[in-house]
């Protein structure tokens, strides 16, 4: 402790007792607050008087012996060296005066006080002596009168008397009694400096660390020794913390744990009095001790650790209780909801009329606060609280909003308990929105078309019933088309007059920008607002959705340029309110943002994120997103065993009645298609588009799915209805560079050889704009086979490697491979062409000798499809059957 600090003070002391030893009676009152090392100090003063020729005779206070008269006396005078005869007489002295202290009125014996008192001065006589008593406060009184007696005495005597005391009041009288004495001196303790921490902890902690101890602590000698021995074994502020702060509070009175325990329960000094039922004075007294003490600053624990402690001392009854009271008192006194709510939480009772209203302001303010984990658990309480039926259906709706931002799928408990509430009308047409939207993420379809059923049955709609509605019809266009029968009808005059608050508007504003790109195609006017309602949105409770539906509206319109950075940003905002939910939702966006900007190994990457954040099973229908897009993702990259898992893991049926649907028949369909199963690719790649057509969402920018379909028409030798389908695309891409580039690209596959040069170097041009780097990777590649099939071999061999350095940047295994070192060497006719990555996998078995039967049982193909591959490779490569198949192509990698 204070040993491993040199202090001015012990060299005060020693210069008293010095001129004490030389028959000038010297008293020294040692004053702090707790854990100054008062005691540490006196102690080592009467090491020190022993070493040089004083006698110290030691005494300690104590509140359980207070009541014992001449108790620090005895210690004194009975710790002595003395004659038998001696002893004998203190005694009976000691005795005397005890039965006289403890009688009828407890009269102190003046003249026993007296003789106690020539007995220490006689001994002083034939040595120096050295009297210490330290916390002279808990003393008992007849001790007290000696102590007093003997310091009025010592001015020409060789004694030292030195006491402790951490508080002047609890001395009464005989504080200014003994300070007004010539030969006493006064010697006040202050806590440590951070200069004196910062020693302490030399070579065991930084400067930075040993400030910060000193703020926790406020320099508590017995609080920093504690963080430094928990430091020493790496238990941050662990147990010995915890036992240290505890002693503070025993060392500090008798009522000083019970203010401590009511300040830990309320985290304020203000109202602590009137918790325990205390005087005001009395308890002000105990928190200027506390303060003193270094545990408080302001009236609040200078540290939660500490605080903690405490509350850990409580029992459970002891806790309950206070805190059942402490809410009782704060909500009188008009303190913040969230306050009351935690108290009422600590208590486990909302029983209280007014306890329900507060838990759910509570929770409404945690969630736009990002507290949701606080707001959750304020709302179990509130359901289990509540008797009425209407206002737990509320309750329990706004507890699936609030579980829905950390984990989709936790609410599903609750949603059997709103639909029967649903079925007793005791549910609003707000929530009953609410439910319908949970049943269908679920995959219960049917379930929430009998919810939005029920809605179109009522005789009357309330208005924020109606601006519910009047959201909702947009929500499902964009997200969930066939749904859309199914909710009520909203008049002119009922959709004019709903209300909405400026958050509900932009949210209407942001999904109708959404509807428009999805239905409408990329309008330069649809993204202008789509970046406005990004620019004033954050991510508060209601915002989500505006937010979701503005970066895909961009994305949508062909801006996925500048949806990028926003989605970063909110990303970012996600993590740092610790919503997981919200952070997994914008990676799957951020995904489909990467795909478009030719990135597929990051947006596998955002892909994979979204899916640990939140579970697979808890994404309900939504999973179709970040499936569709690691699927898109795995066969640009060439990565087919990794998708394996998502194109067999079980999906929602219900899933295919949505947006979230047609993205994963797209991704389904790529991969298929990339796998070198054009059949099943068409099959997953028509259905999207039936679909997309169905419910009018047949944007270009959105999914072009066309293009893909004539690719596997192409592999299926069917030309002439695969150029049909790129002139399709075209005339419905809508201006946008990168789907007119790809659809080029496509075209140029159907197309004469003379022909081809000429569409993919427009197919290039217009992708360079796009800003689709892997599309561009695509389309370069066709144009250096292109101009090798026309005997334009040093151009081939200048795009080749321009497209083999691209497909590299963005990770397009599957690219890459079809465009080794040396592909097109410049002048060389006889330079091995592109194969497709599907070609490539069937020439490796033929060139092996597999059969084609053999093939296709490999590659999960059919035979017909190998036949095919086949007969491009031999054209590819001007060879007629497959012994004359290269043998570099033998033994590669599948």
């Amino acid at each position: 402790m204070a040993e491993d600090v040199e202090r001015h003070e012990m060299a005060t002391l020693r210069e008293l007792l010095d001129e004490a030893s030389a028959g000038r009676g010297r008293v020294a009152m040692v004053t702090g607050a707790i854990a100054t090392g008062k005691s540490a100090l006196l102690y080592g003063l009467a090491e020190h008087g022993g070493v040089h020729g004083a006698v110290p005779l030691t005494a300690t206070g104590s509140r359980a012996e207070s009541a014992l008269p001449f108790g620090v006396l005895s210690q004194l005078l009975l710790g002595a060296r003395m004659t038998e005869r001696n002893r004998a007489t203190i005694l009976s002295l000691l005795r005397e005066g005890a039965r006289g202290a403890s009688g009828p009125g407890e009269q102190v014996d003046v003249l026993i006080v007296d003789a106690l008192c020539t007995v220490l001065l006689e001994l002083a006589e034939r040595h120096p002596l050295l009297v210490v008593v330290d916390d002279l406060q808990h003393a008992d009184h007849a001790s007290q009168l000696c102590l007093s007696h003997l310091a009025r005495r010592i001015a020409y005597a060789p004694i030292m008397l030195a006491v402790t005391f951490r508080d002047p009041y609890a001395l009464g009288g005989l504080h200014a009694e003994m300070l007004r004495q010539p030969h006493c001196r006064s010697v006040r303790l202050s806590h440590l400096t951070v200069a004196e921490v910062t020693r302490l902890a030399a070579g065991e902690a930084g400067a930075a660390r040993a400030a910060r101890w000193h703020e926790l602590t406020g320099g508590n000698r017995l609080l920093v020794d504690a963080l430094l021995e928990d430091h020493r074994i790496g238990d941050g502020r662990g147990e010995r913390y915890a036992e240290a702060v505890l002693a503070c509070l025993h060392r500090s009175g008798d009522a000083a744990p019970g203010v401590a325990r009511a300040l830990a329960v309320l985290g304020e000094a203000g109202p602590v009095a009137r918790l325990l039922g205390a005087n005001e004075a009395a308890t002000a007294k105990e928190v200027l001790a506390l303060t003193r003490a270094g545990l408080l600053d302001g009236g609040r624990f200078r540290d939660e650790a500490a605080r903690a402690a405490v509350l850990a001392g409580l029992d459970d009854g002891e806790r309950v209780d206070l805190h059942r009271r402490a809410a009782e008192l704060t909500y009188h006194d008009g303190a913040p909801a969230p306050v009351v709510a935690g108290h009422l939480l600590r208590a486990g009772d909302a029983s209280r009329l007014w306890a329900l209203p507060i838990l759910e302001e509570a929770a409404a303010q945690a969630l736009r606060d990002d507290g949701v984990e606080s707001a959750i658990e304020y709302l179990k309480l509130a359901l289990r609280s509540c008797s009425d039926e209407r206002r737990r259906a509320g309750i329990a709706t706004m507890l699936v909003r609030a579980k829905w931002r950390i984990d989709p799928g936790t609410p599903a408990g609750h949603l059997g308990e709103l639909t029967e509430a649903l079925r007793r009308g005791h549910l609003s047409g707000g929530d009953a929105v609410t439910l319908a939207k949970a049943l269908l993420w679920h995959g219960h379809a049917a379930d929430a078309k009998n919810v939005l059923g029920h809605l179109r049955k009522l005789d009357e709609l309330d208005r924020e019933a109606v601006a519910e509605v009047a959201a909702a019809h947009a929500w499902f266009r964009s997200s969930c088309p066939p749904f859309l029968a199914h909710l009520p009808e909203l008049s002119d005059e009922q959709a004019g007059g709903a209300a909405h608050s400026f958050s509900a508007d932009r949210r209407t504003e942001s999904v109708g920008a959404l509807v428009r790109a999805l239905t409408q195609g990329p309008l330069p006017e649809t993204a202008t607002t789509a970046e406005r309602i990004l620019r004033g949105s954050k991510l508060d409770e209601m915002s989500l959705d505006t937010v979701e539906s503005a970066l895909l509206a961009l994305t949508y319109t062909g801006r996925a340029d500048l949806a990028a950075p926003w989605c970063d940003s909110f990303v970012a905002e996600a993590a740092a309110r610790h919503a997981p939910g919200r952070q997994a939702r914008l990676s799957a966006i951020r995904a489909e943002i990467g795909l478009r900007r030719g990135d597929p190994a990051a947006a596998a990457a955002d892909a994979r994120r979204a899916l640990e954040l939140i579970p697979p099973d808890s994404w309900g229908v939504a999973v179709g997103g970040p499936l569709g897009s690691l699927l898109l993702a795995g066969a640009a990259m060439g990565r087919y065993e990794e998708c394996l898992p998502p194109v067999t893991r079980p999906v929602p049926e219900a899933m295919l009645e949505t947006r979230f649907g047609l993205h994963y028949l797209y991704g389904k369909g790529r991969f298929h298609l990339a796998a070198g199963q054009a059949r099943q690719a068409l099959r997953d790649l028509r259905l999207c588009g039936e679909l997309m057509g169905e419910w009018q969402l047949d944007s270009a920018e959105f999914i072009a799915w066309r293009l893909d379909a004539a690719q596997a028409l192409l592999a299926l030798d069917e030309a002439e209805e695969a150029r049909l389908l790129v002139e399709e695309q075209l005339a419905r891409s809508g201006g946008s560079k990168r789907v007119q580039g790809m659809a080029l690209r496509v075209l140029a596959g159907t197309a004469e050889k003379r022909h081809r040069v000429l569409l993919l170097r427009q197919s290039a041009e217009l992708l360079r704009d796009g800003g689709d780097k892997y599309e561009l990777a695509r389309s370069m590649t066709g144009l250096a086979e292109a101009y090798h099939e026309v005997g334009e071999f040093r151009r081939a061999a200048v795009m080749g490697r321009r497209a083999r350095v691209l497909a590299h940047e963005c990770q397009a295994g599957a690219l890459s491979r079809t465009l080794p070192d040396g592909a097109w060497a410049a002048g060389d006719p006889d330079a091995r062409p592109v194969l497709s990555d599907a070609e490539r996998r069937v020439a490796s078995l033929a060139a092996d000798g597999y059969s084609n039967r053999e093939i296709s049982a490999k590659l999960f193909i059919t035979v017909s499809t190998v036949e095919q591959h086949l007969t491009r490779v031999y054209r590819k490569l001007s060879v007629t059957r497959r012994a004359d198949l290269p043998e570099t192509l033998s033994a590669q990698p599948l």
